[in-house]
């Protein structure tokens, strides 16, 4: 009886195995972004983890003003510029900005240095701050604009189209989930702009148009409660927050958690009104925490690739020493994998620049590339590299040069119009000696019965 009931216990668990199979299969979360398009990326790696809509052309309201930093610090990096120099604001700075948009209150005549300046922008997102530093810069908004436009470009951005410095509706002001990453991640570069965009407020002294200091409170409510409760997430650091009726409610953010260092970007969010008809939820901020959450708990910081690790001998020809030359990584990968995926599940894909290598071989020498893929997701590539040295034999080349100079086509169209001509000397030769031995007979038999006539 025992016994029947040892084999009842081991089939039933035989009968669950599949099922907790499935679960483990199944621990990466799906996740959809409730918002017209986002972007999750790990900022070391570059590695896209979850997107939306990237490449569709969207509105960025004030998200455009990460833009507008990135060139004030690109030209305090040309020394056109420092963070020290006070800048006057001039009546032209101020034309065509909204009444009711964000602004630090600045007013025509109004001197602040360029740092006072860029927190006024990053941490409130006033507009005159951007007019104020692009006509200091480039001469006027539209030369700056210009430029703007013109480093899009170079950074890769290819469906973004800047119409003003500061984010105001413009019909032909757009850009992507992507293009901003892209200009995020360049101006991340800067030390300055990531601690400005992670301030949670900053004083502004007095200045000449003013007897008392200002207090200025980030619109990120990641970082800061100070307007909003209920969205600080300790991971955020910065960055910028922008919204208007036609782009909605946007956030470029970035989160740091361990090891792991995430951006990302969402445009065209909802305010909503919840369930209990009194709490009104902005979603740029909300998601973008949800969507770090889903990040942080799906995937694994992993190594998948030691230099050290040989991965394939590939065939030597000219050599004498060796037939063979192993390769290995150039470098250690590391990526940030699903939970459900291990190391050794990845697809490892070698394409070598040939099958088969000559001689001489020098250690380092790159002998193709290796890519290390699941299913359709590539999550690693480096170049394959000799691990040694290997020599070339004279002879074993000599003997190919001699091969490969009779195989190229003109060497043999030259070579059999010289057998041909061989040919035909040697026929022409052999015909003309014929010739004159049957002649030289002929003419002596003739000879011959001539001079026996004369003595008659």
């Amino acid at each position: 009886m025992k016994k029947h009931r040892l084999l009842s216990l081991f089939l039933s668990f035989a009968l669950l195995l599949p099922l907790f199979a499935s679960f483990s299969a199944e621990a990466y979360e799906d996740f959809t972004l409730d918002a017209r398009a986002g972007l999750l990326i790990e900022a070391d790696t570059g590695e896209i983890l979850y997107e939306k809509n990237a490449h569709q052309e969207n509105y960025p309201a004030s998200l455009t003003k990460i833009m507008t930093a990135l060139l004030v610090f690109e030209a305090i990096d040309e020394g056109k510029l420092s963070l020290s120099d006070s800048i006057t604001a001039t009546e032209s700075a101020f034309e065509g900005l909204a009444s009711d948009g964000s602004t630090a209150d600045i007013v025509p005549g109004e001197t602040m240095t360029v740092e006072q300046l860029l927190n006024c922008m990053l941490i409130v997102s006033a507009n005159e701050t951007c007019n104020i530093l692009g006509e200091y810069i480039s001469g006027s908004v539209e030369a700056f604009v210009a430029r703007m436009n013109e480093r899009a470009t170079e950074l890769g951005c290819e469906h973004t189209h800047f119409a003003n410095a500061t984010g105001l509706h413009n019909s032909q002001h757009y850009t992507t989930a992507w293009d901003l990453y892209l200009i995020t991640r360049e101006a991340m570069k800067h030390e300055k702009f990531m601690e400005i965009c992670n301030s949670k407020s900053y004083t502004v002294p007095a200045t000449n148009m003013t007897e008392k200091p200002r207090e200025l409170h980030s619109t990120n409510f990641l970082i800061s409660n100070w307007r909003a409760r209920g969205y600080v997430y300790r991971d955020a650091q910065g960055i910028k927050t922008g919204s208007t009726p036609e782009a909605g409610y946007c956030l470029v953010s970035s989160a740091v958690r361990g090891s792991r260092h995430m951006i990302s970007v969402v445009l065209g969010a909802e305010r909503v009104t919840l369930e209990d008809g009194v709490t009104i939820q902005t979603r740029s901020f909300s998601e973008t925490s949800r969507m770090f959450d889903w990040g942080f708990d799906n995937f694994v910081l992993r190594d998948i690739l030691s230099s050290a690790d040989l991965i394939q001998e590939i065939p030597v020809a000219l050599s004498s020493e060796a037939s063979y030359v192993s390769t290995h990584a150039a470098e250690d990968l590391s990526c940030l994998l699903p939970n459900n995926i291990e190391p050794e599940d990845l697809e490892r894909t070698v394409t070598l620049k040939s099958e088969t290598v000559d001689a001489p071989v020098a250690a380092g020498d790159v002998l193709g590339t290796l890519t290390l893929s699941y299913k359709d997701t590539v999550y690693g590539e480096t170049e394959l590299l000799a691990l040694n040295d290997v020599s070339a034999s004279w002879f074993l080349t000599a003997q190919r040069r001699v091969v490969d100079f009779f195989a190229k086509p003109l060497v043999r169209i030259v070579f059999l119009l010289l057998v041909l001509l061989i040919v035909a000397l040697v026929v022409y030769t052999t015909m003309f000696s014929r010739r004159r031995r049957y002649g030289r007979r002929r003419y002596s038999r003739a000879g011959s019965g001539y001079r026996g006539r004369r003595r008659r």
